[in-house]
Protein backbone atom coordinates (compact mmCIF):
# COMPACT_ATOMS: atom_id res chain seq x y z
CA UNK A 1 0.00 0.00 0.00
CA UNK A 2 1.43 3.25 -0.83
CA UNK A 3 1.69 6.20 2.10
CA UNK A 4 -0.24 9.10 1.16
CA UNK A 5 2.51 11.13 0.28
CA UNK A 6 3.85 8.89 -2.78
CA UNK A 7 0.03 9.10 -4.23
CA UNK A 8 -0.42 12.29 -3.86
CA UNK A 9 3.25 12.93 -5.74
CA UNK A 10 1.66 10.47 -8.52
CA UNK A 11 -1.17 12.56 -9.09
CA UNK A 12 0.11 15.92 -9.41
CA UNK A 13 2.61 14.10 -12.41
CA UNK A 14 1.88 16.28 -15.86
CA UNK A 15 -1.00 14.53 -18.08
CA UNK A 16 0.70 13.96 -21.35
CA UNK A 17 -2.07 15.22 -23.32
CA UNK A 18 -2.20 18.83 -21.03
CA UNK A 19 -2.18 21.48 -24.69
CA UNK A 20 1.37 23.60 -23.93
CA UNK A 21 2.75 21.21 -21.28
CA UNK A 22 6.25 19.79 -20.75
CA UNK A 23 5.22 16.08 -21.49
CA UNK A 24 2.91 17.52 -24.48
CA UNK A 25 5.80 18.64 -26.13
CA UNK A 26 8.48 15.74 -24.87
CA UNK A 27 6.22 13.64 -26.71
CA UNK A 28 6.22 16.21 -30.41
CA UNK A 29 9.83 15.85 -29.42
CA UNK A 30 9.94 12.16 -29.85
CA UNK A 31 8.37 12.51 -33.12
CA UNK A 32 11.04 15.17 -34.47
CA UNK A 33 13.40 13.13 -33.50
CA UNK A 34 12.05 10.32 -35.32
CA UNK A 35 11.45 11.91 -38.54
CA UNK A 36 15.38 13.13 -38.25
CA UNK A 37 16.01 9.31 -38.76
CA UNK A 38 17.50 8.67 -35.20
CA UNK A 39 16.93 5.02 -34.04
CA UNK A 40 14.25 3.78 -31.69
CA UNK A 41 16.57 2.95 -28.85
CA UNK A 42 17.71 6.93 -29.38
CA UNK A 43 14.06 8.17 -28.80
CA UNK A 44 13.60 5.63 -26.19
CA UNK A 45 16.72 7.09 -24.22
CA UNK A 46 15.32 10.27 -25.04
CA UNK A 47 11.70 9.83 -23.90
CA UNK A 48 13.10 8.19 -20.48
CA UNK A 49 15.69 10.99 -19.64
CA UNK A 50 13.41 13.51 -20.53
CA UNK A 51 10.85 12.32 -17.98
CA UNK A 52 13.19 12.16 -15.54
CA UNK A 53 13.39 16.34 -15.95
CA UNK A 54 9.80 16.31 -16.16
CA UNK A 55 8.94 14.69 -13.03
CA UNK A 56 11.78 16.10 -11.18
CA UNK A 57 10.53 19.98 -12.64
CA UNK A 58 6.59 18.77 -12.02
CA UNK A 59 7.89 18.38 -7.88
CA UNK A 60 9.19 22.04 -8.10
CA UNK A 61 5.84 23.26 -9.44
CA UNK A 62 7.06 23.73 -12.94
CA UNK A 63 4.83 21.86 -15.70
CA UNK A 64 5.09 24.23 -18.75
CA UNK A 65 8.41 25.18 -20.75
CA UNK A 66 8.24 29.46 -20.46
CA UNK A 67 8.38 28.38 -16.29
CA UNK A 68 11.80 27.13 -16.83
CA UNK A 69 14.71 28.96 -16.24
CA UNK A 70 18.74 28.32 -16.72
CA UNK A 71 18.44 28.77 -12.96
CA UNK A 72 16.37 26.13 -13.38
CA UNK A 73 18.83 24.47 -15.77
CA UNK A 74 21.32 24.88 -13.49
CA UNK A 75 19.53 23.42 -10.32
CA UNK A 76 18.72 19.93 -12.23
CA UNK A 77 22.12 20.01 -12.95
CA UNK A 78 23.39 19.79 -9.39
CA UNK A 79 20.52 17.46 -8.67
CA UNK A 80 22.41 15.26 -10.65
CA UNK A 81 25.42 15.49 -9.48
CA UNK A 82 24.20 14.94 -5.87
CA UNK A 83 21.94 12.22 -7.25
CA UNK A 84 22.91 8.70 -5.30
CA UNK A 85 22.23 5.69 -6.49
CA UNK A 86 20.42 2.27 -4.82
CA UNK A 87 23.96 1.20 -4.11
CA UNK A 88 24.93 4.60 -2.37
CA UNK A 89 27.33 5.91 -5.47
CA UNK A 90 27.32 8.75 -7.63
CA UNK A 91 26.24 9.00 -10.97
CA UNK A 92 28.81 9.19 -13.10
CA UNK A 93 29.57 12.15 -15.00
CA UNK A 94 28.87 10.01 -18.62
CA UNK A 95 25.19 9.24 -17.10
CA UNK A 96 25.27 12.77 -15.42
CA UNK A 97 25.59 13.80 -19.45
CA UNK A 98 23.25 11.43 -20.91
CA UNK A 99 20.27 12.82 -18.73
CA UNK A 100 21.08 16.30 -19.64
CA UNK A 101 21.66 15.96 -23.35
CA UNK A 102 18.33 15.16 -23.89
CA UNK A 103 17.34 17.89 -22.35
CA UNK A 104 19.33 20.27 -24.03
CA UNK A 105 18.30 19.11 -27.19
CA UNK A 106 14.47 19.70 -26.05
CA UNK A 107 15.13 23.37 -25.17
CA UNK A 108 16.66 23.88 -28.38
CA UNK A 109 13.74 22.40 -30.19
CA UNK A 110 11.23 24.27 -28.49
CA UNK A 111 12.88 27.54 -29.10
CA UNK A 112 13.65 26.63 -32.65
CA UNK A 113 9.67 25.79 -32.79
CA UNK A 114 8.95 29.43 -31.69
CA UNK A 115 7.55 27.95 -28.82
CA UNK A 116 10.27 29.78 -26.44
CA UNK A 117 11.64 33.13 -27.28
CA UNK A 118 14.68 32.17 -25.93
CA UNK A 119 16.95 28.67 -24.94
CA UNK A 120 16.79 28.28 -21.30
CA UNK A 121 19.77 25.76 -21.83
CA UNK A 122 21.72 27.32 -24.03
CA UNK A 123 24.71 27.83 -22.45
CA UNK A 124 24.75 24.61 -20.07
CA UNK A 125 28.14 23.21 -19.19
CA UNK A 126 27.90 19.34 -20.08
CA UNK A 127 29.74 18.01 -17.95
CA UNK A 128 33.66 16.15 -18.95
CA UNK A 129 33.10 12.31 -19.66
CA UNK A 130 35.61 10.11 -18.28
CA UNK A 131 37.80 8.20 -20.17
CA UNK A 132 37.67 4.94 -18.84
CA UNK A 133 39.23 2.32 -20.10
CA UNK A 134 37.39 -1.35 -20.77
CA UNK A 135 37.14 -3.07 -17.31
CA UNK A 136 37.94 -6.09 -18.66
CA UNK A 137 39.79 -7.63 -21.40
CA UNK A 138 40.03 -11.88 -22.58
CA UNK A 139 43.68 -12.78 -23.29
CA UNK A 140 43.51 -15.28 -26.25
CA UNK A 141 43.74 -17.62 -23.63
CA UNK A 142 41.19 -17.16 -21.74
CA UNK A 143 39.14 -16.47 -24.94
CA UNK A 144 39.26 -19.78 -25.89
CA UNK A 145 38.19 -21.07 -23.02
CA UNK A 146 35.00 -18.97 -22.78
CA UNK A 147 33.95 -20.10 -26.05
CA UNK A 148 35.06 -24.04 -25.39
CA UNK A 149 31.76 -24.13 -23.07
CA UNK A 150 28.72 -24.62 -25.16
CA UNK A 151 27.99 -28.43 -25.26
CA UNK A 152 27.68 -28.53 -29.54
CA UNK A 153 26.62 -31.84 -29.71
CA UNK A 154 22.94 -30.02 -28.20
CA UNK A 155 20.87 -27.79 -30.73
CA UNK A 156 21.13 -24.57 -28.55
CA UNK A 157 24.74 -25.42 -27.98
CA UNK A 158 26.07 -25.62 -31.04
CA UNK A 159 23.98 -22.00 -31.75
CA UNK A 160 25.69 -20.66 -28.62
CA UNK A 161 29.20 -21.78 -30.19
CA UNK A 162 28.53 -20.17 -33.05
CA UNK A 163 27.13 -16.52 -31.49
CA UNK A 164 30.76 -17.02 -29.21
CA UNK A 165 32.68 -17.60 -32.69
CA UNK A 166 30.96 -14.34 -34.31
CA UNK A 167 31.59 -11.95 -31.26
CA UNK A 168 35.27 -12.74 -30.91
CA UNK A 169 35.76 -12.63 -34.56
CA UNK A 170 33.94 -9.98 -35.75
CA UNK A 171 33.67 -7.57 -32.34
CA UNK A 172 30.24 -6.84 -33.33
CA UNK A 173 27.38 -5.01 -30.88
CA UNK A 174 24.93 -7.14 -29.45
CA UNK A 175 22.28 -5.34 -31.31
CA UNK A 176 23.99 -5.50 -34.28
CA UNK A 177 24.44 -9.93 -34.04
CA UNK A 178 20.76 -9.90 -32.91
CA UNK A 179 19.59 -8.70 -35.93
CA UNK A 180 21.83 -10.12 -38.55
CA UNK A 181 20.37 -12.20 -41.58
CA UNK A 182 21.66 -15.11 -43.02
CA UNK A 183 22.21 -13.34 -46.36
CA UNK A 184 24.25 -10.91 -44.46
CA UNK A 185 26.80 -13.75 -44.20
CA UNK A 186 28.92 -14.04 -47.55
CA UNK A 187 30.74 -17.75 -46.79
CA UNK A 188 32.98 -17.44 -50.21
CA UNK A 189 34.43 -14.30 -49.61
CA UNK A 190 34.81 -15.16 -45.59
CA UNK A 191 32.81 -11.19 -44.81
CA UNK A 192 29.72 -10.02 -42.83
CA UNK A 193 27.60 -6.76 -43.62
CA UNK A 194 26.29 -5.17 -40.63
CA UNK A 195 23.43 -3.28 -41.94
CA UNK A 196 22.74 -0.29 -40.05
CA UNK A 197 24.95 -0.70 -37.07
CA UNK A 198 25.31 2.05 -34.84
CA UNK A 199 24.55 5.65 -36.23
CA UNK A 200 22.82 3.67 -38.90
CA UNK A 201 25.40 3.15 -40.74
CA UNK A 202 26.14 -0.31 -42.87
CA UNK A 203 29.85 -1.27 -42.89
CA UNK A 204 31.70 -4.38 -44.35
CA UNK A 205 33.73 -6.57 -42.46
CA UNK A 206 35.72 -9.56 -42.15
CA UNK A 207 34.91 -13.13 -40.26
CA UNK A 208 37.24 -15.53 -39.58
CA UNK A 209 37.76 -18.69 -41.21
CA UNK A 210 37.08 -20.47 -38.17
CA UNK A 211 34.15 -18.37 -37.56
CA UNK A 212 32.75 -19.13 -40.77
CA UNK A 213 32.89 -22.75 -40.03
CA UNK A 214 31.03 -22.89 -36.97
CA UNK A 215 28.17 -20.78 -38.56
CA UNK A 216 28.07 -22.95 -41.65
CA UNK A 217 27.71 -26.24 -38.90
CA UNK A 218 24.73 -24.21 -37.25
CA UNK A 219 23.00 -24.00 -40.04
CA UNK A 220 23.08 -27.50 -41.52
CA UNK A 221 22.65 -29.04 -37.66
CA UNK A 222 21.33 -26.62 -35.78
CA UNK A 223 19.10 -23.97 -37.05
CA UNK A 224 16.71 -26.19 -39.10
CA UNK A 225 15.30 -27.29 -35.70
CA UNK A 226 14.66 -23.48 -34.56
CA UNK A 227 12.54 -22.30 -36.95
CA UNK A 228 9.33 -22.43 -36.50
CA UNK A 229 6.69 -21.01 -38.88
CA UNK A 230 7.24 -18.12 -41.31
CA UNK A 231 11.37 -17.67 -41.42
CA UNK A 232 12.59 -14.05 -41.86
CA UNK A 233 16.13 -15.07 -42.54
CA UNK A 234 16.85 -13.64 -38.83
CA UNK A 235 20.33 -16.01 -38.46
CA UNK A 236 20.63 -16.66 -34.61
CA UNK A 237 16.79 -17.96 -33.41
CA UNK A 238 15.58 -19.03 -29.78
CA UNK A 239 13.81 -21.91 -29.05
CA UNK A 240 10.37 -20.48 -30.18
CA UNK A 241 11.84 -19.49 -33.79
CA UNK A 242 12.61 -15.82 -32.51
CA UNK A 243 15.48 -13.88 -32.89
CA UNK A 244 17.23 -13.19 -29.83
CA UNK A 245 16.81 -10.30 -28.05
CA UNK A 246 19.48 -8.06 -26.89
CA UNK A 247 18.84 -8.66 -23.11
CA UNK A 248 19.05 -12.37 -23.82
CA UNK A 249 22.14 -12.18 -25.49
CA UNK A 250 23.65 -10.58 -22.60
CA UNK A 251 22.74 -13.21 -20.36
CA UNK A 252 23.62 -15.86 -22.35
CA UNK A 253 27.33 -14.55 -22.37
CA UNK A 254 27.95 -13.90 -19.12
CA UNK A 255 26.79 -17.17 -18.35
CA UNK A 256 29.46 -18.59 -20.48
CA UNK A 257 32.22 -16.63 -18.84
CA UNK A 258 31.17 -17.06 -15.84
CA UNK A 259 31.11 -20.96 -16.27
CA UNK A 260 34.32 -20.94 -17.71
CA UNK A 261 35.87 -20.00 -14.85
CA UNK A 262 37.89 -16.81 -16.30
CA UNK A 263 38.52 -14.36 -13.21
CA UNK A 264 36.79 -11.96 -15.44
CA UNK A 265 33.39 -9.98 -15.34
CA UNK A 266 31.25 -8.83 -18.58
CA UNK A 267 29.31 -10.01 -21.31
CA UNK A 268 28.98 -9.39 -25.22
CA UNK A 269 31.22 -6.16 -24.98
CA UNK A 270 33.88 -8.17 -23.75
CA UNK A 271 34.44 -10.01 -26.73
CA UNK A 272 34.37 -6.72 -28.94
CA UNK A 273 37.00 -5.18 -26.97
CA UNK A 274 39.23 -8.61 -26.57
CA UNK A 275 39.38 -8.73 -30.54
CA UNK A 276 40.05 -5.15 -30.69
CA UNK A 277 43.12 -5.54 -28.08
CA UNK A 278 44.50 -8.70 -29.27
CA UNK A 279 44.42 -7.20 -33.17
CA UNK A 280 46.24 -4.01 -32.03
CA UNK A 281 48.64 -6.38 -30.23
CA UNK A 282 49.16 -8.61 -33.16
CA UNK A 283 50.48 -5.48 -35.05
CA UNK A 284 47.20 -4.33 -37.16
CA UNK A 285 46.75 -0.48 -37.78
CA UNK A 286 44.42 1.19 -35.67
CA UNK A 287 42.84 2.30 -38.73
CA UNK A 288 41.46 -1.09 -39.62
CA UNK A 289 40.78 -1.59 -36.50
CA UNK A 290 38.27 1.60 -36.40
CA UNK A 291 36.62 0.29 -39.69
CA UNK A 292 35.66 -3.63 -37.61
CA UNK A 293 34.42 -1.59 -35.09
CA UNK A 294 32.30 1.09 -36.47
CA UNK A 295 33.59 3.91 -35.09
CA UNK A 296 33.31 7.39 -36.48
CA UNK A 297 36.06 8.88 -34.35
CA UNK A 298 39.35 7.55 -34.53
CA UNK A 299 39.46 8.95 -31.09
CA UNK A 300 37.24 6.59 -29.69
CA UNK A 301 39.35 3.63 -31.08
CA UNK A 302 42.58 5.13 -29.92
CA UNK A 303 41.10 3.64 -26.16
CA UNK A 304 42.53 0.97 -27.24
CA UNK A 305 46.11 1.43 -27.49
CA UNK A 306 45.89 1.85 -23.41
CA UNK A 307 44.64 -1.11 -23.20
CA UNK A 308 47.21 -2.97 -25.40
CA UNK A 309 49.75 -3.20 -22.65
CA UNK A 310 51.56 -5.72 -24.12
CA UNK A 311 53.40 -4.15 -26.47
CA UNK A 312 54.39 -1.36 -23.98
CA UNK A 313 55.40 -3.72 -22.47
CA UNK A 314 57.54 -5.11 -24.54
CA UNK A 315 59.11 -1.53 -25.30
CA UNK A 316 59.73 -1.06 -21.61
CA UNK A 317 61.88 -4.05 -21.04
CA UNK A 318 63.89 -3.54 -24.74
CA UNK A 319 64.35 0.16 -23.79
CA UNK A 320 64.58 0.99 -20.01
CA UNK A 321 67.73 0.94 -18.65
CA UNK A 322 66.82 -0.41 -15.14
CA UNK A 323 63.98 -2.95 -16.67
CA UNK A 324 66.62 -5.95 -16.42
CA UNK A 325 68.03 -5.38 -13.58
CA UNK A 326 67.80 -7.82 -10.54
CA UNK A 327 67.66 -6.36 -6.68
CA UNK A 328 70.42 -6.65 -4.82
CA UNK A 329 70.33 -9.21 -2.41
CA UNK A 330 72.64 -7.97 -0.04
CA UNK A 331 73.43 -4.35 1.10
CA UNK A 332 76.36 -2.48 -0.14
CA UNK A 333 79.55 -2.93 2.01
CA UNK A 334 81.60 -0.03 2.74
CA UNK A 335 84.08 0.67 0.28
CA UNK A 336 88.24 0.92 1.83
CA UNK A 337 89.44 2.37 -1.34
CA UNK A 338 86.94 6.18 -0.71
CA UNK A 339 84.11 5.20 -2.93
CA UNK A 340 81.15 6.34 -1.84
CA UNK A 341 79.39 3.61 0.50
CA UNK A 342 75.26 2.53 0.33
CA UNK A 343 75.15 5.05 3.79
CA UNK A 344 76.62 7.96 1.22
CA UNK A 345 74.38 7.23 -1.56
CA UNK A 346 71.14 7.69 0.97
CA UNK A 347 72.67 10.86 2.44
CA UNK A 348 72.94 12.23 -0.79
CA UNK A 349 69.29 11.27 -1.72
CA UNK A 350 67.77 12.90 1.21
CA UNK A 351 70.17 15.99 0.45
CA UNK A 352 68.66 16.60 -2.39
CA UNK A 353 64.79 16.39 -1.94
CA UNK A 354 66.11 18.70 0.92
CA UNK A 355 66.61 20.83 -1.87
CA UNK A 356 64.48 20.59 -4.20
CA UNK A 357 61.43 22.17 -3.83
CA UNK A 358 59.32 19.53 -6.04
CA UNK A 359 59.94 17.05 -3.58
CA UNK A 360 59.01 19.43 -0.52
CA UNK A 361 55.35 19.05 0.81
CA UNK A 362 52.82 22.09 0.15
CA UNK A 363 53.01 24.68 3.16
CA UNK A 364 49.60 25.28 5.15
Amino acid sequence: MPKRGERQERAKLPLEDEPGSLAHWARQYETWCRTRGQSERTVQNVRSYLGFFIRWADTRGLSHPHEVTRPIIEAYQRHLFLMRKPNGRPLSFRSQRARLVPVRGYFSWLTRDNVLLANPAADVQLPRMEKRLPRAVLTAEEAERVIAVPDVADVVGLRDRAILEVFYSCGLRRAELCKLRVVEVDFERHTLFVREGKGRKDRMIPIGSRAVAWVMKYLDESRPHLVLGDDDGTLFLTTTGESITPNRMTQLVRGYIEASGVPKKGSCHVFRHTMATLMLEGGADIRYIQAMLGHVSLETTQIYTQVSIRALVNVHATTHPAAGLSRPEKAIEPQADGKPTEHDLHAALEAEERDDPEEKAPEG
